[in-house]
This record gives C-alpha cells, sequence and structure tokens, in this order.
C-alpha cells in the first residue's frame, strides 16, 4: 500500500487558499496517480478563486499540468494514443472527462460531456483527494484521456498544453481557418498568443486587437502581422475602420474572442466581412452583458461558433503542434513567474493584481 502524503491547495473560501496534507491513493484498475512536476496558473484558476466562476467552492484549484507518472494502475499500458506508458514517463492529462456513456458524448459531442467536471469539483476529504493541480500529486481516471508529452517539449510549455492551445487548435478548426485567410484576435493574453501561432501555421495573415505593451511586444515575437493598439483606435468605429484598411476594405474573415470581455463580443461584427465565421471562447463567466446588436450578425451572415473546452483527442494534437513548432515560438516566455505549491495564495493575488503575466507552481524540487 502507498504511504506517501502529498500536499494540495484547496480553496477554503472565496480569495482564500489553504494548503492541507492527504495521503496519496493507490490507482483503481485503468487510472494512474502522478507527481506534478509543473502546474500552471491559468484564467480560469483566478475566476475561481475570486468567485467569478460559475463552479463550486471549496475545491482543489488547478487544471494546466505536466506530470510525472509514479503508480499504474492494473490494464493501463498505454496513453489513449497507443503509446506505452511507465512509471517515470511525463505526461498531459485532459482537465475534464469525457465518460462515453452520457447522452452528449453519445451524440459525438463530447466536450459537453454530461460529468465533464465530475472529478475536478470535490471536496479534497473525497477520495481520491488530488483532484485540482495545484498539488504534489494529481490522480488521473480510468476515463480521463492522458498522452505522452514528446521529450523536446520543456516543462512549463508542456503544462500549458492542455488548455490554451488546444482550446484555440480545436477553435481554429471548429471555423475552419485556412491558408490565405485573415484572422482578427481580440485579447493577447496566453489564449490570444497560442491564436497567432496556431493561425500563422494555417498559412493565415494575423492581426491583434490589443492595448498592453507587453502583450503587443509579445505577440510581435510570435511573429503577428498586424496590431490594431485601441489606446490609438480608442473606438469600436476606428478599430472596425482599421481592421477594413488591412483586409482590402473588407474586414477578416475570422474572428476570435480571447479577451474574456463581454463588449469585446459585441465589438466582433465590426471587424468582420460579410460571411465571416466568429469564434467565441473567452467569455465564460455568466451574468457579465454587454450591449450587442444582434441585426450585425444576421444582415452580415456571420456564423458565431462557441467552444467551451475540445474534444479530449486534441490535446495529443495540442503536443504535437508544440513539438514541431517549439524551436519557432516563444511559448516558455509566457510564464514570468514561479512560486512553490505553498506560495499558491501569493501567485494568485500577484496575477489579480497584474504584478505578473503569469504564473507556475513548481510543488517539487527539481
Amino acid at each position: 500500500m502507498t504511504s506517501t502524503t502529498g500536499r494540495l491547495a484547496y480553496l477554503r473560501e472565496e480569495q482564500s487558499v489553504e494548503i492541507r496534507e492527504y495521503s496519496v491513493p493507490d490507482p483503481e484498475p485503468g487510472a494512474l496517480v502522478t507527481e506534478v512536476e509543473q502546474a500552471n496558473v491559468c484564467g480560469s484558476e483566478l475566476h475561481i478563486w475570486k468567485g467569478i466562476h460559475p463552479v463550486l467552492d471549496q475545491m482543489v484549484l488547478g487544471h494546466e499540468a505536466l506530470c510525472r507518472v509514479t503508480d499504474v494502475g492494473e490494464g493501463v499500458e498505454t496513453d489513449y494514443a497507443g503509446e506505452p506508458i511507465e512509471e517515470g514517463d511525463l505526461v498531459a492529462p485532459t482537465y475534464f472527462v469525457a465518460c462515453g456513456k452520457c447522452d452528449y458524448c453519445g451524440r459525438g459531442d463530447f466536450r459537453s460531456c454530461e460529468n465533464a467536471l465530475q472529478h475536478w469539483l470535490k471536496h479534497p476529504d473525497e477520495w481520491p483527494h488530488f483532484h485540482g493541480t495545484f498539488a504534489t500529486h494529481y490522480y488521473i481516471h480510468p476515463e480521463q484521456h492522458f498522452y505522452k508529452v514528446p521529450e523536446n517539449i520543456p516543462g512549463g510549455v508542456a503544462a500549458a498544453a492542455n488548455c490554451a492551445l488546444t482550446q484555440v487548435l480545436f477553435g481554429l478548426d471548429e471555423v475552419g481557418l485556412s491558408y490565405g485567410e485573415t484572422v482578427v484576435i481580440q485579447g493577447g493574453g496566453g489564449l490570444g498568443q497560442n491564436a497567432i501561432a496556431v493561425a500563422n501555421e494555417y498559412g493565415a495573415e494575423t492581426i491583434l486587437v490589443e492595448g498592453v505593451d507587453d502583450r503587443i511586444e509579445r505577440a510581435r515575437e510570435f511573429g503577428v502581422d498586424h496590431v490594431v493598439d485601441f489606446r490609438e483606435y480608442d473606438t469600436v468605429e476606428a478599430r472596425g475602420e482599421r481592421v477594413a484598411e488591412l483586409t482590402d476594405g473588407r474586414g477578416a474573415d475570422v474572428g476570435v474572442e480571447v479577451a474574456g470581455v463581454p463588449d469585446a463580443f459585441a465589438e466582433g461584427p465590426h471587424l468582420l466581412r460579410d460571411g465571416a465565421r466568429y469564434l467565441e471562447i473567452g467569455n465564460i463567466t455568466p451574468g457579465r452583458t454587454a450591449d450587442v446588436d444582434p441585426a450585425l450578425f444576421t444582415r452580415k451572415n456571420i456564423q458565431v461558433t462557441p467552444t467551451m473546452r475540445y474534444d479530449p483527442w486534441y490535446l495529443k494534437q495540442g503536443l504535437d503542434f508544440l513539438a514541431r513548432t517549439v524551436d519557432k515560438y516563444p511559448y516558455a516566455d509566457l510564464i514570468d513567474a514561479e512560486f512553490d505549491l505553498v506560495d499558491a495564495q501569493t501567485a494568485l493575488e500577484k496575477s489579480d493584481a497584474r504584478e505578473i503575466t503569469r504564473a507556475s507552481l513548481i510543488p517539487h524540487e527539481h
């Protein structure tokens, strides 16, 4: 029996994180027990911590992570792509499950699985305790997809694969972005920078709408073609006119909202051509609204595609994408601060105060 004790970051109440200790469980058949090598602080963690995300509180925080396999459950011989798995291997898990048994999974809509977050939104007193990745250990359940990480991907880069990169990769495939098209990206955070990289590799021309200097600088390092600085173009009309100038007077073929601001969604159709496709990813918190003119979507025949999560096998595609492009784009620079697990509260506070751009937790000494 396993006798190891691990630690985790428990969200006791709004904006209050407590470090707790639990015995590390043995894996049931089909499951894995892992040690967390690195966990990143995503914007969703900030929203949950602040109480503005529509999930339960009193949970274990964290969903982006690179994990090292420490105990393999009976029957586990490969990852979900058929790669052999053994103790010591580095893996990236999806942060949700696709149970394969609910009505949505039966319809092939795996990202909408009724049980997607069933293992994450639990109190840590419930077995197997290590429900989130802000912890020394993480339990990967039998129905939870995981993939072996290619050796050439650095830890911090691999830790972000199961959220930002794979989400935009899936979303841009959903709207059918193709070679030679123009895509306007609203927001230059982690999702936006990854969207620039994916769009570049698809052969699209990229336009970023942003007004923060370090994000604009990072976007140029990621190879963005044009920047519309909303401090210079300070009205919706001015930004729409500038995007039209950059696209032969038409507007962009594809729009991507990753700012997470309701007003950005309302602005979307002003940046797009007739017949364009619009990908909505950033706004995930119900109750935050904007004044939207629906006729703009109708009269311009704009197709709106929202994406929450992704089909779980896309994580493998995300890792393969990173393996091919890791030397081409500065993914590692998206993390600018590292903290010990015991300092999770500080990492969240500094992230919320914008003192740092994006943080990661290192639960173990390396």
